[in-house]
């Protein structure tokens, strides 16, 4: 038997940030090393970020990231460090791992299996690794390196690696959140390893980045498969493990003799396992961390959000609160004539729970004189729709001007049920820069504001707010049940055409009125030009409307 300390740094790194990159990683190494560790492992692309998309087709921004590892190496002593970099060698780019010690960069290991499905499009930019080696000698440990995707199926280096002796398997990660992804993780591992006997250290990064968010969960199994050590979801973290490993003979891959057993070590805490959240605690979480990120990573100070009082702006309003504080967060009350007083007391409520900043601009004489404008051209013509989106344009250009003025970012309140079929005005509450809750469906909303409620003394977001019948409040009595069906039959429908790919005739198949699904699928076509005109906003399920569903507006297939 011999025994390997390894490091597993969960680090949030800023895309393209390759200063601040280098200087979380050397940091994380320093600490490691004051703790004795053998090897201090990173994620995927750590020195540039993921995903980089396009910037990997600048050779300069390739350059700089082969000096930022450089610098890292330079820093190396005899503890090694593992990290992610994108590779370029002549006209080939390689998502690679490059192992460091001793001042230089030991050897390099390439990724082989390039996922191109959903939000990946790693095939786009990167060249397979056409080898399952090298392997490398670690502290007296043989060591398989994968990346990412090389670990989640049959034909990846896990094999090979094995059959040539590897002690532990070492796997650097970019693995985007969804729900429930991190129990398929840990049983993708487990379900590769458990028959091998080897151990196997699991690093994940963490952060939001544009639509996806990184929720960490790092892991650490013994060689029974067993989970010794497990980091928490969404927070940076830095844990030191030590792991039993028994010798295997080396075979026929390339060995790369990087580093000998250090001969004494300072004693280390036992490592933790974090318990997991539940799933809607979970969900609120990563659209703090999601919402957060997207707001510090592009430079804002302030946050501002359309409140009226319904339960879509609460939700976006405790989530900007909990991501960045009170005094961070505007709210602006816009009633018109139909708004409800009601609704009006329930926005002051809440503004006052959050101890955040209520601003009141009613929208009447703006309403009154659009509507005088158009009077001439709509002659003869009942009031319809145009003059209910009218109200909302006009909140749109109030708080866009607000933010042109202050440099606050709104955030738009839309949710992913009403965000399906269209149940939104194109530049007005649609208007923004990022939308907080846009893969959240309606029935979800109410959930993620009930467990808001529940970890506090009193209830942060009013009673009134979740209970009261859904509307816009765009004309008397409005109810959104008046135009779609209740959000207990439209969801899970949704979520079948939407999520799962289910055709209007399979639909109607599995029991769904044909009438109510060609209409909602009809919608949910129709709607596609507005989505593809509205921010961006995190991902939380498996198909999110921006970079995983991608269908063309002129279609006429359902």
């Amino acid at each position: 038997m011999a025994s390997i300390r390894v490091a597993i740094a969960q680090l949030n790194f800023r895309l393209g940030d390759f200063e601040s990159n280098i200087a979380a990683i050397v940091d994380a190494y320093k600490k490691s090393v004051e703790q004795d560790a053998d090897v201090v492992v990173f994620s995927e692309l750590a020195v540039c970020g993921y995903p980089p998309e396009d910037l990997l087709l600048k050779q300069r921004f390739i350059e700089e990231a082969g000096e930022a590892v450089q610098q890292i190496a330079a820093q190396c002593s005899e503890t090694v460090a593992i990290v992610g970099f994108p590779e370029g060698v002549g006209q080939e780019l390689y998502n690679s791992a490059a192992v460091c010690c001793q001042g230089e960069i030991s050897g390099i290991y390439r990724k082989q299996l390039l996922p191109n499905y959903s939000v990946f499009d790693e095939k786009r930019y990167f060249t397979p690794g056409t080898s399952a080696g090298p392997i490398f000698q670690i502290a007296g440990v043989t060591v398989g390196i994968s990346i990412c995707e090389d670990l989640w199926f049959d034909d990846g280096p896990l094999e090979t690696q094995i059959a040539s002796g590897a002690d532990l398997v070492i796997s650097l990660n970019a693995s985007p959140y969804q729900q429930g992804k991190d129990a398929s993780r840990f049983s993708a591992v487990h379900e590769r390893l458990v028959d091998h006997g080897l151990p196997a250290v699991y690093v994940n990064q963490v952060g939001g980045q544009d639509e996806l968010i990184f929720d960490g969960s790092s892991f650490v199994t013994d060689s029974a498969g067993d989970l010794i050590a497990q980091f928490p979801q969404f927070e940076e973290a830095l844990q030191i493990v030590d792991l039993e490993v028994s010798a295997r003979p080396i075979g026929e891959l390339s060995l790369i003799r990087v580093s000998e057993p250090k001969k004494t070590k300072k004693p280390i805490p036992e490592p933790t396992v974090t318990p997991g959240q539940d799933e809607t605690g979970e969900v609120w979480n990563a659209l703090v961390l999601a919402t957060r990120d997207y707001v510090e990573k592009n430079g804002f100070e302030q946050v501002v959000i359309g409140l009226s009082g319904g339960v879509d702006s609460s939700l976006v309003a405790g989530i900007a609160v909990d991501a960045l504080g009170p005094d961070r967060v505007q709210g602006v009350s816009m009633p018109s004539r139909y708004s409800s007083q009601g609704s009006e007391d329930d926005a002051v409520a809440l503004a006052a729970n959050l101890g955040i900043a209520l601003h009141r601009i009613p929208i009447e004489a703006a309403h009154t004189a659009l509507t005088d404008m158009l009077d001439p051209l709509f002659d003869g013509q009942e009031p319809d729709l145009t003059e209910e989106n009218l109200q909302s344009r006009i909140r749109g250009v109030l708080l866009m001007a607000l933010s042109n003025k202050n440099g606050w970012l709104v955030l738009t309140t839309g949710n992913k049920s009403e965000t399906s079929v269209g149940y939104s005005t194109l530049y007005g509450d649609t208007a923004g820069g990022f939308a907080v809750i846009k893969d959240c469906p309606k029935l979800l909303v109410y959930e993620l504001c009930t467990w808001r409620n529940s970890q506090t003394s009193s209830p942060w977001i009013p009673e009134a707010s979740i209970t009261k019948p859904p509307s816009a409040e765009l004309r008397p009595d409005q109810t959104d049940d008046q135009s779609l069906p209740p959000y207990e039959v439209l969801d899970p429908l949704l979520e079948a055409y939407v999520e799962l790919d289910w055709t209007a005739a399979e639909l109607v198949a599995e029991g769904h009125d044909p009438e109510l699904v060609d209409r909602i699928t009809r919608l949910v076509d129709l709607a596609e030009y507005k989505r593809r005109q509205s921010p961006p906003g995190p991902r939380i399920s498996g198909k999110a409307f921006g970079k995983d569903r991608r269908l063309p507006i002129t279609n006429r297939y359902r």
